[in-house]
């Protein structure tokens, strides 16, 4: 496996595909890239040398925003959001969908596992 900034990428795909394993790239991102180092998108990740790796580490590291980096950045955008006690920010820190979704029957994902509630006996 060719590992690039500190993520091993498949060797048996094509480098258009191989790419999007860093957290942060894309397919139109990938692309770009390639296009940028004048790379051929159809070859394997196998076929590439040691200097073509070598520059593909240099661009992603000086030019692009990808993994712990980005990470860190978006925690820190939800860690000010929080912060400002603003309406996303109450969202976040109550573990409810941030973007308008509806919460009476779905938000499973950001609400967990259902938690019965009994009803009281009169």
């Amino acid at each position: 496996m060719a590992r690039v900034i500190g993520i091993d990428i498949p060797d048996n795909k094509r480098l258009e595909i191989s790419l999007t394993y860093i957290y942060g790239i894309g397919r139109k991102l990938s692309n770009e890239i390639i296009d940028k180092l004048g790379l051929n998108k159809n070859m394997r990740t196998r076929e590439m040398n040691e200097d073509q790796i070598a520059k593909l580490n240099a661009v992603l590291q000086s030019e692009y925003t990808v993994e712990g980096d980005l990470r860190r950045q978006i925690q820190n955008n939800i860690k000010r959001l929080i912060g400002i006690h603003c309406y996303r920010g109450q969202r976040h820190r109550l573990g409810l969908p941030v973007r308008g979704q509806r919460t009476r029957t779905n938000s499973r994902t950001r609400k967990g596992k259902r938690k019965t509630v009994a009803n009281k006996k009169i």
